[in-house]
């Protein structure tokens, strides 16, 4: 429990496959108790939510308020089993609802061209097309919209008798919101965002046609972060922290430094999507970096960096 800036706020923890082992949601304390984020799926994370809340003085039906940063699995695994048992007011991301109206064989027909044009092929590609429409399928169910009762836009937001002020985040994810709390701004709900072990993978809406904006909006977001001064973060990986300003310093020069890494490894003859997510994940599978990988090579393009020819259909950068 942590009760700096007032109201006391309840971390819950759930362990994880995949770095850094955990994800956390929290819980805020009040006359209208508020959840940020709701954990992973599974009937053993709905336990262990239930014992974390009890932990709190809470039972799980006390819950007024659930509050989405983003609709990753991991974030929304229990939203079901709170919304059964509480029945809470559901706020989520805006841009979250068109999202999930959009229809899974046209996402998979707009990913298969741009990962066909970024050089994936066969299995990879298959996968590629099968790991978006999966997701989409995935999150929409367990964050169901109608379920949804206010679609968050960025700004000011009460939240029972709670002022919070969303901001628009993208990049991790492409809709991801962070939320300063109270009046004075000096606590951040953070999601993906400001983690202290690393910097957030930037998968923004993977190989979607947004990719080619991705690189721009997580620079953009971290300007908009930089407009406030909260004193303490409570992430969704990684230990809550006072380092705010540092993690933003960090986080921009991350960026920069994956561009200049990118743009080094075309110049080295690596000339398409995952000849280059290949050598950014190391020993780690190549999958979880095309989307990272891909919105580099249309960043470098777009700012003229890189050059690039199409042959055979296959975008080659040099």
């Amino acid at each position: 429990m942590d009760e700096s800036g007032g109201t006391a706020v309840h971390r819950i923890e759930f362990g994880m496959e995949w770095a850094p082992g955990h994800v956390a949601c929290y819980l805020l304390e009040g006359p209208e108790p508020v959840l940020f984020d709701a954990g992973v799926p599974g009937s053993d994370a709905a336990d262990h939510l239930r014992t974390g809340v009890s932990e709190a003085g809470y039972a799980l039906a006390d819950i007024e308020h659930l509050v989405v940063t983003h609709p990753h699995v991991d974030h929304v695994g229990q939203v079901p089993t709170v919304v059964e048992a509480a029945n809470p007011t559901v706020y989520a991301p805006a841009g979250v609802r068109e999202r999930f109206a959009g229809d899974a064989d046209a996402l998979a027909e707009r990913v298969r061209a741009n990962a066909r044009a970024g050089g994936l092929s066969g299995d990879q590609l298959e996968r590629a097309v099968a790991d978006a429409v999966e997701s989409l399928k995935r999150d929409r169910e367990l964050l169901a919209p109608d379920r949804v009762d206010e679609w968050v836009e960025p700004g000011p937001l009460e939240v029972g008798p709670t002022r919070v002020e969303a901001i628009h985040t993208p990049g991790h994810q492409a809709d991801h919101l962070a939320y300063l709390l109270g009046a004075d701004g000096r606590r951040l709900v953070s999601g993906d965002t400001l983690l202290e072990p690393f910097r957030a993978v930037m998968l923004h809406d993977g190989l979607d046609d947004g990719h080619r904006e991705a690189f721009d909006a997580f620079f953009a977001g971290l300007d908009r972060l930089a407009a406030h001064d909260p004193e303490r973060v409570y992430p969704g990986h990684g230990p809550v922290h006072e380092r705010f300003h540092d993690l933003l310093e960090r986080d921009r020069q991350s960026l920069e430094r994956r561009l200049d890494e990118v743009e080094r490894l075309v110049q080295a003859g690596h000339e398409t999507v995952p000849a280059v997510a290949a050598e950014l994940a190391g020993e780690r599978p190549a999958r979880y970096m095309l989307a990272e990988a891909m919105s580099a090579l249309a960043h470098l393009r777009e700012t003229g960096r890189i050059d690039v020819t199409t042959v055979e259909g296959v975008c080659r950068h040099r």
